[in-house]
């Protein structure tokens, strides 16, 4: 094949994987609210026009033209209006008094809100009484809402342990024992402005004053023996600025360099974050480590992916700015920014025409990135916050507790908690995922990310 038909494969395949993953979604919310006696009138892969629909029973399945995402119509999600509101008192010509009810609210949320409950008890029949999702107890309103994020996470899990298990995780790392030097860095560059060429204003690094060369073994530092690249390491960054007598190994021959570390600002953690450390300028050489493992190891790496995804969505608004500066061409894009589906079509495409990737490299980056997209999009819904998933969830854990707590100390049940007020703040979350989400896809298509290699 050519390199432009496997990129549209790869591409193919990416959103097909993506679009079967949202149809699994809201199976996960289907299954169960049909499980439990509610009433599911619509199943949709998509937004927008229709494209193809069936109505099977009571429920109308079919795709829209949009494919970013999809959704189940679950009746009776709002519970109706506790009271009436008055909305004025007025006295007719023979003397009496007059209430009048307001038909509608004022304010623009009331509105809306008055609006969707209203929208939301037109599909209520008479026989829709006992099968309305607001009725629910609430652990069945956590388990309908949960199982669409729940099939995301455990699409991921599967798609992760096949390829732990077969092709396993590999990383690189500095070969064991006393560190071979790989390459000597010719001029001191700062980390931020890295990778560029050396310039006449860029001072000689100190591991080129000592006179160090790509396939000397490093054997001592300041008089201590050096057993491995972790260890050197260690003696650099805190050494800082200070002289520097390095014993090395060239040709059977034991040889002496003497120089003075510097300072530089070095990422010393997995999360990029600089510090001020001592600076030599040599790259050890390294190995590939394979490490393949069953569920258990899948579960501990996804335990540290959960860390991660939820820092990133601690910074996702933040990093969709610095995507939106990038677009103005303000800043560079950070390889490590956030793509939308765009973004994970484009490198789904580039990994499937790379080529100098063999044909199970480029099956494993599709099922990497599809089981990635996985774990976050089950992550992102579960954020507490309508109209995520997370959110219904939020409202249904309140619900049972203060029903609980009333229940022990033996006051009134306070009845349903009223979604409905709460869609303030679903407009106003659901608007800047909107901006974000159209950033992202800007982005993805004006300043793309690209694989590496």
């Amino acid at each position: 094949m050519t390199a432009a038909l496997l990129y549209t494969l790869g591409v193919v395949l990416f959103a097909g994987a993506i679009l079967v993953s949202i149809g699994l979604h809201e199976l996960g919310h289907l299954i169960p609210a049909k499980a439990f006696g509610g009433k599911v009138t619509q199943y949709f892969i998509g937004f927008g026009p229709t494209v193809w629909s069936k109505q099977v029973g009571e429920t109308e399945y079919g795709l829209k033209a949009i494919p970013l995402g999809g959704y189940v119509k679950i009746v009776g999600m709002l519970p109706p209006e506790a009271t009436a509101v008055a909305d004025e008192v007025t006295v007719d010509a023979a003397g009496q008094q007059v209430t009048r009810v307001r038909k509608s609210n004022t304010g623009l949320f009331t509105q809306l809100i008055s609006d969707a409950r209203a929208a939301e008890w037109e599909l209520v029949g008479p026989a829709d009484a006992d099968r309305l999702f607001y009725k629910l107890p609430w652990w069945k309103k956590v388990v309908v809402m949960a199982g669409g994020p729940t099939v995301n996470i455990l699409i991921a899990f599967f798609l992760f342990w096949g390829v732990f298990a077969t092709y396993g995780q590999r990383s690189v790392e500095p070969e064991p024992g006393a560190p071979v030097i790989e390459s000597v860095s010719a001029c001191l560059i700062p980390y931020v402005e890295e990778p560029r060429a050396c310039t006449d204003a860029d001072p000689v690094t100190p591991a080129v004053e000592a006179g160090l060369e790509p396939g000397d073994t490093i054997t001592t530092f300041n008089g201590t023996a050096v057993t491995s690249w972790d260890q050197l390491r260690d003696l650099i960054r805190t050494n800082d600025d200070g002289d520097a007598v390095i014993g090395y190994e060239r040709d059977s021959r034991e040889l002496t360099g003497t120089t003075s570390t510097t300072v530089q600002a070095r990422p010393t953690g997995d999360d990029e974050t600089l510090t001020q450390v001592g600076f030599l300028g040599v790259t050890p050489t390294a190995r590939v480590v394979t490490e393949t493992g069953g569920p258990v190891y899948t579960l501990d790496q996804m335990g540290d992916m959960t860390v991660q995804t939820v820092e990133a969505l601690v910074h996702l608004p933040a990093r969709v700015f610095d995507v939106g500066q990038a677009i103005l061409g303000l800043e560079e894009r950070a390889a490590d920014s956030p793509v939308s589906i765009v973004g994970g079509g484009r490198l789904a495409g580039e990994a499937a025409s790379h080529e100098e990737f063999p044909v199970t490299e480029k099956v494993v980056l599709l099922v990497m990135l599809v089981a990635g997209f996985n774990f976050f999009i089950g992550m992102f819904n579960f954020v507490p916050l309508l109209p995520l998933d997370g959110g219904h969830i939020a409202s249904a854990l309140w619900e049972g507790l203060r029903r609980g707590v009333a229940r022990v100390r033996g006051r009134p049940d306070p009845g349903y908690v009223d979604a409905a007020k709460l869609l303030p703040i679903a407009y106003v979350v659901a608007s800047a995922f909107v901006v974000m989400g159209v950033v992202l896809i800007v982005g993805d298509l004006v300043v793309p990310l690209h694989l590496e290699g």
